[in-house]
């Protein structure tokens, strides 16, 4: 499996690509192709460009969950696929996969939309929607895993605003926050979004879908951005009692976390343009 990094925070020195605060990940697995969030704007589209990768050939749009900084790209998105239809371009008939609340109306700190804005039914005219709280098997290896169990007490404590929720505003607990488990020959990758739903309830979550105790990398946001003291000396702990191989946190992980993970962990650079391989 082949992870290629479209959409970070950071960008990898002397090589020009786009970065925002975002995330979009492009992945191929077997014969499959895989999108994973889509960022704010449209760079994830630019960078795929540079990089020759055809976005068209997608079989699968995952979303991790339905924040502004992994869903607005969906816009460009549409529009690619749009265009390619007017130009006769050939392109794959995708399907979109995501929680059942991924585009619900999410509101914080009197904004009036941090979420999607482009709603289900808009999609389904362009995509194929699976929108499901189980595990999604992508490929024979790869899983979506749906809503997350959260099992432990220091993680997803506090609401992320407001969503929307059969037409009454609630607490946010981002139910909808999702990841991705690859099952590799010498244990898990674990690819998150933001993680709201809790860093160690996600990798939990994925050794039991994926029955597999080992876990030898974490890429994505870890959703550590000035965390309470206890909550970051048990992420600590868990990653220490984890030994993965590496960790590749990224995103919204602040710098006083990443020098705390770096540690206990093998902290490895992340930014645009990377591509890791796993067996």
């Amino acid at each position: 499996m082949q992870l290629t990094v479209l959409i970070d925070n950071n960008t990898l020195i002397d090589r020009y690509f786009l970065g925002e605060p975002g995330v979009s990940y492009l992945i191929e697995e077997g014969d499959k192709q895989i999108l994973f969030d889509v960022g704010y704007s449209d760079a994830f589209a630019v960078n795929a460009r540079k990089l020759k990768i055809n976005l068209l050939d997608s079989d699968f749009v995952v979303l991790s969950h339905g924040h502004l900084d992994h869903t607005w790209g969906l816009t460009p998105l549409l529009k690619l696929y749009t265009e390619a239809e007017i130009e006769g371009l050939p392109y794959r008939k995708t399907t979109l996969v995501a929680h059942p609340q991924v585009f619900n109306t999410k509101s914080l700190n009197g904004l009036s939309e941090i979420g999607s804005i482009i709603s289900s039914e808009k999609l389904s005219q362009h995509f194929k929607l699976n929108l499901t709280k189980e595990p999604f098997w992508l490929t024979g290896k790869l899983v979506f895993l749906g809503e997350i169990e959260r099992s432990n007490k220091f993680e997803n404590t506090e609401p992320v605003g407001k969503v929307s929720v059969d037409k009454e505003f609630k607490d946010d607990f981002v139910l909808d926050d999702s990841a991705l488990a690859y099952k590799s020959s010498h244990g898990l990758l674990v690819v998150t979004g933001c993680s709201h739903s809790g860093i160690c309830n996600i990798i939990d979550y994925a050794k039991k879908v994926c029955n597999e105790d080992r876990v030898i990398d974490v890429i994505g946001g870890f959703h550590l951005l000035d965390p309470s003291p206890e909550q970051l000396n048990v992420t600590l702990e868990y990653f220490r009692n984890l030994k993965p191989k590496e960790l590749h946190a990224c995103h919204c992980v602040d710098l006083k976390s990443k020098i705390a993970l770096s540690k206990i962990a093998n902290l490895m650079e992340v930014g645009v343009g990377l591509s890791l391989n796993y067996d």
